[in-house]
């Protein structure tokens, strides 16, 4: 169930270079009080969000992976042709097959890379980016190009308001490299799963247990489905849980880390988070009142923030984690090198 045992490793892998993508069309509160039964202040107050971005229609999870990631590479300064895996973490591929990892690489011009998808739910990226470490870790590979993107609003009712005030769309991408002399790069990680909370938050149809017929498309079964009270305690308890593990086990302290970056579902989840683990303001980066959630882009994106607000900088401690649906969880801890 809990990861948490350190295999050897031959070489210290760090983030490299950063790059992330959002949609410019956005969807205000104000749009929404519109279309559903709600309100800025009532929307505002339980979750934090005024804004999110929504991709135009014909534009699907692969266009937004496929800008993050160039972005990410220009910044590295270097040629697609260079990168050696692509890992995408979503739970809204383009299609059920191929990879998205696969249209990325094609649309990307990475002629020379192999990739998968990793379906987490929220905690995708924090599982990709250790999928990606772990390639590098073992000498395996040596350029990773690990990508958080999501395009939900292909996949939330509009007509439900505990779930469409929620989400929006985005991607980010980090590229996975050895680390130089003198570089810590990636410290630890503890990642778990508890199946028993599936239901709690789920898309139902569109899988090999209910495939797409008219039925499920009556029954409104390929839209997120969600418990937000099952959701929202599992997801307090938990977030603390696996970053206290992280940090003991490698004697460090709130006051030793440069920023937090959380999975953005939920401000009070985030600053309950942050609370306990002793953290002030400044060291909590919180993004989702201009961004919703974005699922697997929320990290990627929050880092992006984080640094153009001056809050990271080279040298930093960054403790991440995500609670997502499964019910998944993660936390990594490593060393901003860029």
């Amino acid at each position: 169930m809990i990861s948490s045992v350190r295999p050897r490793v031959s070489a210290r892998a760090k983030i490299s270079a950063l790059g992330t993508w959002t949609p410019p069309r956005l969807l205000t509160n104000a749009d929404l009080e519109k279309m559903v039964d709600t309100s800025d202040e009532w929307i505002t107050s339980r979750v934090g969000i005024k804004e999110r971005h929504i991709v135009e229609p014909g534009m699907a999870t692969s266009h937004m992976a496929v800008e993050a990631a160039k972005r990410c590479l220009a910044a590295r300064g270097l040629d697609p042709s260079e990168v050696e895996v692509i890992i995408v973490g979503t739970v809204t591929p383009d299609m059920l097959f191929p990879a998205t990892a696969c249209l990325v690489q094609d649309k990307l011009g990475a002629k020379g890379a192999w990739g998968f998808d990793l379906s987490a739910a929220c905690s995708g990226f924090v599982y990709s980016l250790q999928m990606g470490c772990k390639l590098v870790e073992t000498g395996a590979q040596k350029k990773v190009l690990v990508i958080g993107a999501d395009t939900m609003s292909s996949i939330i009712n509009y007509t439900d308001r505990a779930t469409c005030v929620l989400f929006g769309d985005g991607a980010g991408a980090v590229l996975i490299e050895p680390a130089e002399d003198g570089e810590t790069g990636m410290i630890d990680f503890h990642h778990e799963i508890d199946g028993s909370g599936a239901c709690a938050l789920y898309m139902p149809g569109g899988g090999s247990l209910h495939p797409s017929t008219h039925e499920t498309v009556d029954k409104k079964m390929h839209y997120v489905h969600q418990d937000g009270q099952a959701v929202y305690k599992f997801a307090v308890r938990k977030m603390v849980e696996a970053t206290t593990t992280v940090l003991e086990r490698n004697g460090i302290t709130g006051a030793d880390l440069g920023c937090f970056v959380a999975h953005q579902a939920n401000r009070r989840i985030i600053a309950s988070t942050a609370e306990r683990l002793g953290l002030p303001d400044d060291k909590v980066i919180i993004n989702i009142d201009r961004f919703g959630n974005t699922t697997c882009g929320t990290i990627p994106l929050a880092l992006n923030t984080a640094v153009e607000e001056g809050k990271l900088k080279k040298g930093d401690l960054v403790l991440i984690a995500s609670v997502g649906a499964g019910f998944t969880v993660g936390a990594a801890l490593f060393r901003w090198e860029i």
